[in-house]
């Protein structure tokens, strides 16, 4: 038993990183998985708070689905790199497990919203929306591009 360690961790050292590539995002998939948390986020948001913060008539839930308007060519890229990743790296299925990350990222919030009055949960998370609505693509891509331990990507990042 001590030998087949022995080896496996001398296997650790030898491999070249990219054997190990598979399990990592390269910084460009971080930021579309990142994107999709986002965009999942805000629509649970926008459900659960739309009748919230009227803007040139528009509630909260509105003003979500113009913001996923303005922006659909940027999730779909999003989208695009995800699913490309997923079929590089084995699991099969790609168009799945982007619908299982958006699930996973839609359900969190949801407990947010089921361990908070609905009051309180609407009043910390309804200004992301408004903030959301007023950016211009390049800040939704710096948002999405900027990782928080509170909001770890699936997967570890890619050695330069």
């Amino acid at each position: 038993m001590p030998r087949i360690l022995t080896i496996i961790v001398i296997a650790l050292f030898v491999l070249p990183d990219s054997a190990f590539a598979g399990s990592c995002y390269s910084n460009v998939e971080a930021e579309a998985e990142q994107g999709i948390r986002i965009h999942s986020e805000l629509m649970v948001i926008g459900l659960n708070c739309q009748h919230m913060g009227k803007r040139k008539g528009m509630n909260l839930y509105s003003q979500y689905r113009q913001f996923t308007s303005t922006h659909a060519n940027l999730f779909a890229k999003y989208e695009e790199i995800l699913m490309s990743h997923y079929s590089k790296n084995g699991g099969g299925k790609p168009e799945a497990q982007l619908n299982t990350l958006r699930t996973g990222f839609a359900n969190k919030i949801s407990n947010d919203v089921a361990d908070m009055r609905p009051d309180v949960f609407c009043s910390r998370y309804a200004p992301r929306i408004t903030q959301a609505s007023g950016m211009a693509q390049k800040d939704v891509r710096r948002w999405a591009a900027t990782f928080h331990a509170s909001h770890p990507v699936s997967r570890p990042l890619c050695k330069s």
